[in-house]
């Protein structure tokens, strides 16, 4: 069973027509307003965020400053398994 609308009735004044078709821009240009301002809050707000942290962030003082500066270790620490696979080769 399949669902059917009845067809749309457009009006045949052309002055209806031409206020339906300014309603629907009006309406149209409303939402993206609407959006724009939405977005640009968006924006703001994670501007806003992203400098706090980074004011947080510098605010807070380091522990590694006391030590002069090392290069980075190129060994990793940690625990590794080795796991075999096949016959070991003497």
């Amino acid at each position: 069973m399949r669902f059917h609308l009845p067809p749309p009735r457009r009006s045949r004044h052309p002055l209806v027509r031409a206020l339906s078709l300014l309603l629907g821009i009006v309406m149209l240009g409303v939402l993206l307003v609407f959006g724009l301002a939405v977005a640009g809050v968006l924006l703001l707000g994670g501007g806003v965020l992203l400098a706090w942290r980074l004011w947080k962030q510098a605010r807070t003082p380091i522990a590694t400053a006391a030590r002069p500066n090392r290069p980075a270790p190129e060994v990793l620490e940690g625990e590794f398994v080795v796991i075999r696979q096949g016959p070991v080769a003497h």
